[in-house]
């Protein structure tokens, strides 16, 4: 067949549709990707204290504040554990229906005898602690400098949220790895642990939905209060969302991300696909060994460990006040619920150990400083509200919508709770520079390996600092 007159024509103007429509399309396609990166997530301030916010301006003064005990709280607290009633465990029962009574009694005893609260009041204050006011509430934070700065060095700033039922206190091990350094190349950190609201001494929300959303705003004040710019964030349990929240919130605030938690909040395609085809075609989603091994259990298996693990949350993201009143009255079953998450949570195999192989991990002073923070502040039924003000709103909140765009680094500790491949981190976190597979730890990762925690922190910011420079 020859060629026609009209073939050049309808081929240039075939050619012509095909880059308008190529265009169009790329067009589209680099508004939605420019749209994504600009977006933040979108907040407004709150009042959080009790009554009608006062006339006045809001008050900035940063009070100090040092931790205390007293004669009459210590006797109020041995009153208290003298009255409780035993209940004998199941034989051949260990942490499987919950904290074993028999270790329970143990535990209890030392806690009545041989713990010295007064000794952990002074080491809770060798760190300098601080109270501000910030829509309404006081926040409760340390603030702490390296005691030496290299000449020629920049501190770096660094906010690190805990969780629960965790405290502040969960990084008194990992403070000193990262404000005096021992190796001369690392990085040199100023850091800043503020209490969430309604934990430890925080004052807790007098108004109902304080949420992540509403703490990330809080903590963004507070590092304003104190002069920071720009600084990094870290965060693990509660944290890992307050912190992404912040990030969310101010992308060009927070310089850098580092999280030890992670689950997933949005399932796309990526996901979907990797769990229907991952155990099959692993390196496809670039699954790991480890990954199979988490993610691709029995089904059944995998419902179970669900239902055992979670009925705390179901308790505390409907109904917290009722457990919670109890709890605050009984230092005892206090103990016993918070304990009983450091068991488990650190490893599901110490649920077949006698004593829940609490001190194979942690220190029993270590244990109940925690639990003391508690029980003194009078935190527990504010602290399980943060559940209710979080899932009460649903699961399709703005911010599960929102990928973060701040740099990124994520360490992923074996025995956590909930475990993330990368494929699905990085479909939250779309700049993730790091991704560590750490050699051992749990969910209180920051207080169990501190060591590890600290090394991963610091090579994710040398990371992101070189790239800045």
């Amino acid at each position: 067949m020859g060629f026609k007159p009209g073939d050049c024509a309808a081929h240039s103007t075939f050619f012509k549709l095909t880059i308008l429509f190529t265009l169009v399309i790329g067009g589209l396609i680099f508004f939605l990707v420019q749209r994504s990166r600009t977006q933040v997530l979108k907040t407004e301030d709150g009042w959080w204290g009790a009554g009608a916010p006062p006339n006045g301006g809001e008050d900035i003064t940063i009070h100090a504040f040092k931790v205390t005990t007293s004669d009459d709280e210590l006797k109020d607290l041995y009153r208290r554990i003298d009255q409780t009633r035993p209940v004998p465990s199941l034989e051949d029962s260990q942490f499987h229906y919950g904290f074993n009574s028999h270790y329970l009694q143990r535990v209890v005893s030392y806690w009545r005898n041989d713990f010295d609260w007064s000794r952990q009041v002074d080491k809770l204050n060798l760190y300098p602690h601080f109270k501000t006011n910030i829509e309404g509430i006081d926040i409760h934070y340390l603030h702490v400098k390296p005691k030496k700065v290299p000449e020629g060095t920049t501190t770096i700033p660094l906010i690190m949220v805990h969780g629960w039922p965790g405290s502040f206190y969960e990084f008194y091990g990992l403070i000193p790895l990262l404000t005096e350094p021992s190796d001369p190349g690392d990085l040199v950190f100023e850091v800043v642990c503020p209490s969430i609201p309604g934990y430890g001494f925080s004052e807790a929300p007098h108004k109902k939905g304080f949420d992540s959303v509403c703490a990330a705003r809080v903590f963004h004040k507070l590092m304003k209060r104190l002069g920071f710019q720009q600084f990094y964030a870290h965060g693990g349990d509660w944290g890992w969302l307050v912190t992404t929240n912040m990030a969310q919130l101010e992308p060009k605030t927070v310089k850098g991300l580092h999280v030890n938690f992670a689950p997933p909040s949005k399932p796309g395609l990526p996901m979907a696909l990797s769990i229907m085809l991952g155990h099959r075609f692993p390196k496809l989603f670039d699954f790991t060994d480890f990954d199979i091994q988490r993610l691709f259990p029995a089904m059944e298996k995998l419902v179970v460990e669900s239902v055992k693990e979670s009925g705390y949350m179901h308790i505390q993201a409907t109904k917290p006040d009722s457990v919670g009143r109890a709890l605050n009255d009984s230092p005892v079953g206090l103990a016993t619920y918070i304990l009983e998450k450091f068991s488990t949570w650190t490893s599901r195999d110490f649920r077949s150990l006698e004593d829940g192989g609490l001190t194979r991990k942690f220190s029993l002073n270590d244990l109940l400083t925690n639990v003391m923070i508690y029980w003194t502040s009078g935190c527990i039924i504010s602290s399980m509200r943060f559940y209710k003000e979080n899932f009460g709103k649903g699961l399709n909140q703005p911010h599960s919508k929102i990928p973060v765009y701040v740099p990124t680094g994520f360490a992923c500790f074996p025995n956590e709770l909930i475990h993330t491949p990368k494929l699905w981190v990085k479909q939250k976190y779309r700049k993730l520079l790091t991704f560590t597979t750490m050699a051992r730890g749990g969910h209180f990762a920051a207080m169990e390996e501190p060591l590890l925690m600290a090394e991963d922190i610091q090579n994710f910011t040398k990371i992101v600092e070189k790239k800045k420079k």
